[in-house]
């Protein structure tokens, strides 16, 4: 079959068996909403809140939308605005994967990236944001997907009857998240109908209040989470829990943990929010004495996260990843020279190089390695002053001519204030132990491993 448009690829994407997980007696089935255009399930309703307001005779061609997500009905927006011709602006909070918001600038939405550490009612909180901004532009159109009625009815519509239809009526509970509350409204109202025995999982991240909501009847301020898409410090309006069995809270290492299984065992590549939906599936099927046919989602790719999830040094510097500790200094290296982390440059390479190299990796200075010892450091100011006078062709001298030899070197047993003392100076700490050379400690390294025995 040929399409004559991407946005008729949006929906029916395929179901499938997971059997790498402990399950108990029961059965575990994924919807694999990655499979969507932009590879998320928000597509879905990002067409449906187009369409309905375009229906309702509220859009003029080339009208401005203005929406508050958290990436993904950004993207779902950001796909449908363009192949219609509107203005999108998006307002974002500032715990965004860079994968999403290059994305959603190369779609051509406009980004404005607020605070994620503020509730609902402060003037930087991302949906008043978006709000006042539909009130001061004019012409503009806020697309609300918090209280939007197409978010639900795509999914009433759409999401539930294929999974009726993949399941074929055998179907016993389905867990899924709440940030919008647009696909547990959707699913409820069809569920209602079709098959009103069913069984509802919410699957919250740690530090959201809707698992004590749901448990409880009640809850106390929110915490804060990495997990991107969703989880809230409020219940959103659209929201229904009258199908809700239990609600499970799941931390961030456990959903990171879980999305990288289900890429090394099952070769499914999901995003963070999979990882909390899975997570919760896993406990309740483990509780269950009866055979159960348990489905959730894909929320989104896995390659929106590849900076984050799927990064071991992002995932040690947050720590969500256990390293073995050696109770030295060796314990602040984020790069180990042993494990092949650590980027080196050899002596005879040229500042070309070194610049693309530490371009290429983001840091700021390259150790010099050659015959299995350190001889040096470079660091953006030796090249700066190499090429003093602006001369360019002195990117192809020779690290060696330029590089600084006079190294502050660390034992690995040295403390922590002599550390700091050489960081104090403005230089980069070498922990080496005779000629072996571990890795080096920058001042960013000392907050991430402060910061990890603060959260310990």
């Amino acid at each position: 079959m040929v399409f004559r448009d991407i946005l008729e690829l949006i929906g029916h994407t395929p179901m499938i068996e997971v059997k790498s997980f402990d399950l108990g007696v029961s059965r575990l089935f994924l919807k694999l909403e990655n499979m969507n255009p932009t590879g998320s399930i928000k597509d879905r309703i990002g067409l449906s809140m187009i369409e309905a307001a375009e229906n309702q005779g509220k859009l003029q061609k080339g009208c401005t939308l203005i929406e508050a997500t958290a990436g993904n009905t950004g993207m779902g927006l950001a796909l449908v605005a363009a192949r219609k011709g509107y203005r999108l602006l998006l307002v974002i909070p500032d715990k965004m994967s860079q994968e999403k918001v290059s994305c959603l600038k190369a779609m051509g939405a406009e980004i404005i990236m607020t605070r994620s550490d503020v509730e609902k009612g402060h003037p930087e909180y991302y949906q008043d944001y978006a709000l006042r901004l539909s009130r001061e532009i004019p012409g503009a159109f806020y697309i609300d997907q918090f209280n939007n009625p197409a978010n639900p009815l795509a999914h009433e519509t759409g999401t539930a009857p294929e999974i009726w239809e993949q399941m074929g009526g055998q179907i016993d509970a389905i867990s899924v998240g709440v940030g919008s509350a647009g696909t547990i409204r959707g699913l409820t109202d069809f569920f209602k109908r079709t098959h009103p025995e069913i069984e509802f999982i919410l699957a919250d991240p740690a530090g959201s209040i809707l698992a004590d909501f749901v448990n409880l009847g009640s809850f106390a301020s929110a915490g804060s989470w990495r997990v991107e898409g969703i989880g809230e410090d409020f219940v959103p309006s659209q929201a229904d829990f009258s199908l809700v069995k239990k609600a499970y809270s799941i931390t961030d290492t456990e959903a990171f943990l879980i999305v990288r299984d289900l890429l090394r065992d099952e070769g499914i590549l999901a995003g963070s929010s999979t990882g909390v939906l899975v997570a919760a599936a896993i406990r309740y099927a483990r509780e269950q004495e009866e055979p159960r046919n348990i489905v959730t989602f894909v929320c989104d790719s896995g390659n929106k996260y590849l900076s984050k999830v799927f990064n071991d040094h992002w995932m040690f510097e947050q720590g969500l990843l256990d390293r073995e500790e050696t109770g030295d200094l060796r314990d602040l290296i984020a790069r180990k020279h042993s494990s092949r982390d650590v980027i080196t440059i050899s002596p005879d390479d040229t500042l070309a190089v070194a610049y693309s190299r530490m371009k290429m990796y983001d840091i700021s200075q390259l150790p010099v390695y050659d015959k299995e010892t350190v001889r040096g450091i470079i660091d953006e100011s030796d090249i700066l002053l190499a090429l003093e006078g602006l001369d360019s062709g002195r990117f192809d001298d020779r690290v060696a001519d330029h590089m600084s030899t006079d190294l502050d070197v660390l034992d690995p047993s040295d403390s922590l204030e002599s550390l700091v003392a050489v960081l104090k100076k403005g230089y980069t700490a070498i922990v080496m132990d005779g000629a072996q050379f571990y890795g080096i400690v920058t001042r960013i390294d000392v907050f991430n491993y402060l910061k990890r025995k603060r959260d310990a």
